[in-house]
């Protein structure tokens, strides 16, 4: 995890000299909501506006894109990746805006939601059902924050995808 970490730092760094705000969101992000699980890429949610702008930052930082839209993209560097989620959508730039701040060894950073993780979590597998990752991550976040969990919320997201009986199967 050493690269991870340093890739993280980097990262860090990088947003915060270009004035943008991010949040980690993907396996790290389900990490630190105190689930183990191993992860070999990094994935932050950034502003729509910034896109651009990290772009160029990560070319620089020696980064070759891989894949780009309006939604989303993805970066490598010999062996390290580095996803991005761009926030555009009002509800994507509320769950940016309310991301939690918090200490790391990485340094400071701010981690979506358990709820927002599991509605983006919920959106991998609802749009390719062979991402059961995302699945068994969504499985073991409510497992472990079910008593404290914004239920109407994740309600919300699930009903977003047409999945609210899979919440119910998951929860039951």
């Amino acid at each position: 995890m050493p690269n991870l970490a340093e890739q993280i730092r980097e990262a860090l760094s990088m947003f915060a000299r270009n004035g943008i705000e991010a949040a980690l969101i993907g396996g790290l992000a389900v990490v630190a909501h105190r689930v183990v699980r191993a992860t070999k890429d990094v994935d932050f949610l950034i502003e729509a506006e910034a896109a651009d702008k990290v772009h160029d930052a990560l070319l620089d930082l020696g980064y070759q894109c891989l894949y780009r839209s309006e939604d989303a993209a993805n970066y490598v560097r010999a062996t390290e990746g580095l996803d991005l989620l761009y926030a555009h959508r009002p509800l994507a730039r509320r769950l940016l805006a309310q991301a939690s701040e918090r200490d790391t060894p990485m340094g400071r950073m701010r981690i979506i939601s358990v709820e927002g993780l599991i509605g983006f979590k919920l959106q991998g597998y609802v749009n390719d059902a062979t991402r059961t990752r995302d699945l068994d991550d969504i499985r073991a976040l409510l497992k472990v924050h079910r008593a404290s969990l914004n239920m109407d919320e994740l309600r919300e997201y699930f009903a977003l995808f047409n999945q609210p009986e899979l919440l119910d199967e998951l929860l039951g």
